[in-house]
């Protein structure tokens, strides 16, 4: 036997039953030794016997099924497109003809019999041009022996849509009182349903964006260094190990690798979450698609392109994206066992009135049985809520992108969260100096010449105390990694680092000196300052706490949820700020793939939650049971997290739990209410009341049952627009 194992992008599938009913379809050949399809990827993973089965007859098999297989990713993003803006037409279109049907039914704008017509002619499109996938997705389902919601929404409409065009087209079937349609209920059921899927595909389009971004991350070119000193430009795939790179100033760095001519400053941030850029030398490692910000470097290529950490984050994304969510849709739970039992009680309510000998009422109540059970309710209960849902978030400024996350947001053991920019707030800030304000003016007209984040930190420090910054400056020269000296009214000043004033041979006071450690021990950044030789003092830099951040750690013990920090930065830093936040457990000094393996050992102990706003976090919100991200972070990590914080404020994740916890108790609410009609209605929709007080619920009341359930999930759901969060 010869085993290969094969991935394929398909196409086509528009719910977690088509990517169930391909695995057990391939499953079932002799050549397919195992098949693993993911919905939320729209990948397959496929072990097969070449000695039985190639892979060309595997997508034919796929294909027979009714799916579609794509070369690519580029090709399979055109096909999901394309069907997307399919379902958003057949949306509107039903949408559109269910308004002017219930206008037609409920005014006598037009003379009857041509109201009737018109309105037979609607239902029509509605039900066989915009709920065609119904009747293709349940011919599917049953062939898998999978009965869901298509199932019940294809034989609900259908019975008030059939049982309507006889009462049309052959009224004398039918005792006069029995004469009426159901056309409108049909048509809201379809369209109903329509946009609860038109919701989940927005969702899902939205969650393929981040990987498509996080590809175009790094160069495609590379300044490949030849042996006479010129460049040539060449493809990074073209790379090998050993190569010469050159990486001029501003440009991204195109692989992993190790300098061995230059010194620069590069901004990680996108990598590692480091708010600050890093001064980087010959013998420093540098990642593929971090930014030299200034200075020229020479790069030794270390690593394939298709192995680098870029490609690493990548692979992790595209696993925990593929990952098998335990998705427990209620509606198509009950629907697996509601179906057929309706489809049994129908049946057998026919045959019972047929030994009888009454047929009219073998018809009717058969009927009946039909109507009563179709899933206007049902299919309302879960889009409503979470149209109410969504727009209640979006008021507090919460996103909702995945609505399956709703399901275990109440069985959340661990709320992790990065450091940098999510509980902090990101930027770098002066915490505090013990230079006389004599030399603000003076260190404020050198420090606004440059772009670096710590020279705009004190410029903005400066600003804030009003500080006048427009003497005139000369002899400016900017070491990288170490600070800055220029001449200002005939003095020479010197701001940087500890190494940049010894160079200079600069003497610093005992008192500085104390100042300069004791920050340096807290985790803080520290700009020394010089003026002619004599040491000034020094400026504390800080990463302040988000003003909510403390209080959100609070609301989220209350809730018996336990707080963990996880942060690249190192661990005096990471427990101040753990320390200041009321947080015990903390992990530190974590590179990107190692934060994607702490999230995996906790998800061993319970339901995760990771907060996070950088590139390097996008993994971990993908792997997490819950990813929360922030508006003001990486479009990728936003791309790739289930809830986006608009507003960006740390409460809203206590109040996105809060929201998720009260939506799914009126799912579930919903679902009571709408089962709890049927339970006493199809018994009496099949006769169960005729033979001791001769009540016979008629077609008409069993429409009207079903409308009044509805009406009761809908008001149900609004009420979520009042809750407190």
């Amino acid at each position: 036997m010869s085993k290969e194992k094969i991935h394929l992008n398909i196409s086509g599938m528009t719910c977690v039953n088509c990517s169930n009913g391909i695995e057990k379809f391939l499953n079932k050949d002799a050549g397919v030794k195992s098949a693993q399809v993911s919905f939320a990827s729209s990948e397959g993973e496929f072990t097969i016997d070449t000695e039985q089965i190639s892979k060309e007859k595997l997508i034919s098999k796929i294909e027979l099924l009714g799916y579609g297989v794509q070369e690519d990713f580029k090709h399979l993003e055109a096909a999901q497109l394309k069907a997307f803006t399919k379902l958003k037409y057949v949306f509107t279109v039903s949408m559109s003809l269910t308004i002017l049907i219930f206008i037609l039914a409920m005014t006598s704008l037009i003379a009857e019999p041509l109201n009737m017509y018109l309105v037979f002619a609607l239902a029509s499109i509605v039900q066989f041009y915009c709920g065609s996938r119904f009747y293709t997705l349940s011919y599917k389902a049953l062939k898998n022996r999978n009965y869901d919601m298509n199932v019940l929404v294809a034989l609900g409409t259908s019975a008030a849509y059939f049982y309507s065009t006889l009462v049309v087209f052959a009224p004398t079937l039918f005792p006069e009182h029995l004469r009426f349609a159901y056309f409108d209920g049909a048509a809201v059921i379809i369209t109903f349903v329509l946009l609860g899927r038109y919701l989940e595909e927005c969702s899902k389009q939205k969650a393929s964006d981040f990987l498509k971004k996080l590809m175009t991350l790094a160069p495609e070119i590379a300044n490949l260094l030849q042996e006479d000193g010129s460049t040539k430009s060449v493809d990074v795939k073209e790379l090998q190990i050993g190569d010469k790179v050159l990486v001029k100033s501003g440009e991204k760095i195109a692989t992993d690798g190790v300098i061995v001519e230059g010194k620069a400053d590069v901004d990680t941030s996108m990598i590692t979450g480091e708010s600050m850029p890093v001064y980087k030398s010959i013998d420093d490692e540098v990642l593929s698609g971090t930014l030299n910000t200034n200075g020229v470097i020479t790069i030794e290529v270390s690593k394939l392109s298709n192995d680098t950490t870029l490609s690493k984050i990548i692979h992790l994304l595209k696993s925990a994206q593929s990952k098998q969510i335990p998705i427990s849709r209620f509606a198509d739970k009950i629907a697996n066992i509601f179906v057929p039992t309706v489809i049994s009680l129908s049946i057998l309510t026919f045959i019972v009135w047929s030994l009888v000998g009454d047929m009219q009422n073998a018809i009717l109540a058969s009927i009946s049985v039909l109507i009563i059970s179709c899933p206007c309710a049902l299919g309302l209960a879960t889009p409503i809520a979470i149209v109410s849902s969504v727009s209640k978030g979006a008021n507090e400024g919460i996103l909702i992108k995945n609505p399956e996350i709703l399901e275990v947001i109440k069985e959340i053991k661990f709320a992790v969260f990065d450091k940098t920019g999510t509980v902090t707030k990101g930027e770098i800030s002066v915490a505090q100096t013990n230079v006389s304000k004599e030399y603000f003016s003076l260190i404020g007209s050198i420090e606004k010449l440059s772009e670096h984040p710590i020279s705009k930190a004190i410029v903005k420090y400066l600003k804030n105390n009003d500080v006048a910054m427009n003497m005139h400056v000369e002899d400016v020269d900017i070491f990288v990694g170490k600070g800055i000296k220029a001449t200002v009214d005939g003095k020479t000043v010197l701001l940087g680092n500890k190494k940049l004033l010894d160079e200079y041979a600069i003497k610093i006071s005992q008192e500085h000196l104390n100042m300069y450690k004791s920050e340096l021990e807290s985790a803080n950044g520290v700009i020394l300052a010089a003026i002619d030789g004599q040491s000034i003092g020094s400026f504390s830099l800080e990463d302040q706490l988000k003003d909510d951040s403390k209080q959100m750690i609070e609301r989220l013990k209350k809730m018996g949820i336990e707080p963990i920090l996880l942060t690249g930065d190192n661990e005096i830093t990471a427990h101040n700020i753990a320390l200041q936040l009321g947080i015990e457990k903390v992990y530190s000094e974590v590179i990107p793939t190692e934060k994607y393996g702490v999230i995996e050992r906790l998800q061993q102990e319970g339901k995760v939650m990771f907060v996070g706003d950088g590139i390097n976090d996008a993994p971990s919100i993908k792997q997490a049971d819950i990813g929360v991200t922030l508006n003001s972070g990486a479009d990728i990590s936003k791309d790739a997290g289930d809830i986006i914080l608009v507003n960006n404020e740390m409460l809203s994740v206590t109040k996105s739990i809060n929201l998720s916890a009260a939506t799914m108790k009126i799912i579930k609410q919903n679902l009571f209410w709408a089962f709890i009609y049927n339970a006493l209605g199809i018994p009496i929709a099949a006769g169960i009341l005729y033979p001791i007080w001769g009540v016979m619920l008629t077609p008409m009341y069993a429409g009207i049952a079903m409308s009044f359930s509805s009406v009761t999930v809908v008001l149900n759901s609004l009420r979520l627009k009042f809750k407190k969060l």
